[in-house]
């Protein structure tokens, strides 16, 4: 299956599901995060800001700063590359242009080094951490300034296929919760 026919199959997906619904399963895959060793020993984590049909990660960024850890936020710049700032509570948040999303305002981050876990949305992945994204190439071209930090894909279980197609300039998951 090509790409762009992947992506249409799971947003049919997507649209069986009600909002209610997506928000309790996103629970669960939230409370798994939360367990996850990696996530519990890191100190610097770059999170995401949820889109509607994702998922939603709006209340473990808070979670997380709580206890301690440093949370950074992608922030879509010119249409094109990410750029991470530091995320310290929802005032700090502002509509970002791109996907309408939230997004931090404030420095950018530039010490890629010390980011410990990288948690990635995904419109697929597959058993060996393949992903496939919206298509523009946003997480692939900035991970792989991160390659320390270890991958951490995020979805709904009906998001998970058995092969995601791949090119060499995807970057794999270390782990995906589904």
């Amino acid at each position: 299956m090509l790409k762009a026919e992947l992506r249409k199959d799971i947003r049919e997906r997507k649209r069986q599901f009600t909002s209610q619904k997506l928000s309790e399963l996103s629970l669960m895959l939230i409370s798994k995060l939360l367990d996850n060793d990696k996530i519990k020993k890191a100190k610097t984590i770059l999170m995401y800001y949820s889109m509607p049909d994702e998922v939603n990660t709006h209340q473990v960024v808070d979670t997380l700063v709580a206890s301690g850890k440093k949370v950074l936020l992608p922030v879509v710049i010119n249409g094109e590359e990410l750029e991470i700032r530091e995320y310290k509570d929802k005032k700090d948040l502002r509509e970002g242009i791109a996907y309408h999303i939230m997004e931090p305002v404030g420095r950018k981050y530039e010490d890629y080094k010390n980011i410990d876990v990288a948690v990635v949305p995904g419109m697929s992945f597959d058993a060996n951490g393949n992903r496939l994204g919206r298509g523009k190439g946003y997480y692939d071209r900035f991970l792989k300034y991160i390659p320390q930090a270890y991958k951490i894909g995020i979805c709904f279980n009906f998001q998970k296929v058995d092969i995601v197609p791949t090119e060499k300039t995807d970057i794999k998951m270390d782990e995906v919760i589904d």
